[in-house]
């Protein structure tokens, strides 16, 4: 498989070029089918996911609908582009055992969705030749259309080698994000930031919300919305810029 970018040309980038990438998904997370339909709006082929359990394959066919549901080794053997949308403590080992096999393609694009990692944990990919990514969507999933919206102006985390990290960003700026470049080194930081945020909010919320419940507060989410948000507001623009 040839690469399917000019490395360093500015007119390698996926808006510039007449073709698309055929993209395969492994993993039909809340995240996976997502990213596949809005690379699928931005003209890419989805040539299949990979779904095991009855609700991902649910979820498979009602984000792409269409796309067949295949083995991950065919569907390796299909895609110039694979995204590995599986849970951090599975991504080193199956990155791995795929490279036992034989089946990663010298010029393929592959990429992680995990915050906690680089595109360290890609190596045995990339000595096959593949080209590795690591792009995290800094949002919370529903797994459904709604996080089409929501990935508009949202930041993704990309790491990848200096010559590569505009593909990775073209990417990004094609499913309506912002890239914002985090380097290897500073990985474990960005997933702490990242845990850090969702818990803590998460955390806070739900102890709110079971006050009210508890003293008859009707719909204490509803009300408590206008609140978090504005606080939420008022806490990042006091955020320092570097």
């Amino acid at each position: 498989m040839s690469d399917p970018y000019e490395i360093g040309d500015a007119e390698s980038s996926p808006r510039h070029r007449s073709g698309r990438l055929g993209v395969g998904i492994v993993g039909a997370g809340r995240v996976g089918p997502v990213l596949g339909a809005a690379l699928a709006g931005a003209g890419h082929a989805i040539v299949g996911i990979s779904a095991i359990s009855q609700s991902s394959r649910e979820r498979a066919e009602v984000m792409l609908p269409g796309v067949p549901i295949l083995e991950v080794p065919e569907l390796i053997e299909r895609s110039e582009l694979v995204i590995l949308a599986v849970p951090a403590s599975e991504l080193a080992g199956l990155v791995a055992g795929l490279a036992s096999t034989g089946a990663w393609q010298p010029g393929q694009l592959v990429l992680h969705t995990a915050a906690e990692y680089g595109t360290d944990v890609l190596a045995p990919a990339a000595a096959a030749g593949a080209i590795p990514l690591a792009i995290h969507p800094a949002m919370s999933f529903t797994g459904t259309s709604i996080d089409l919206t929501q990935l508009f102006g949202s930041y993704f985390a990309v790491t990848a080698p200096a010559p590569v990290q505009p593909i990775g960003q073209a990417l990004v700026v094609e499913m309506g994000g912002e890239p914002i470049v985090i380097a290897e080194k500073d990985r474990a930081a960005y997933a702490e930031a990242i845990a850090t945020a969702t818990s803590f909010s998460s955390a806070i919320v739900d102890q709110a919300t079971a006050l009210l419940a508890g003293i008859g507060v009707e719909s204490p989410g509803q009300l408590l919305a206008p609140l978090v948000r504005s606080s939420v507001e008022i806490a990042l623009r006091r955020v320092p810029r570097p």
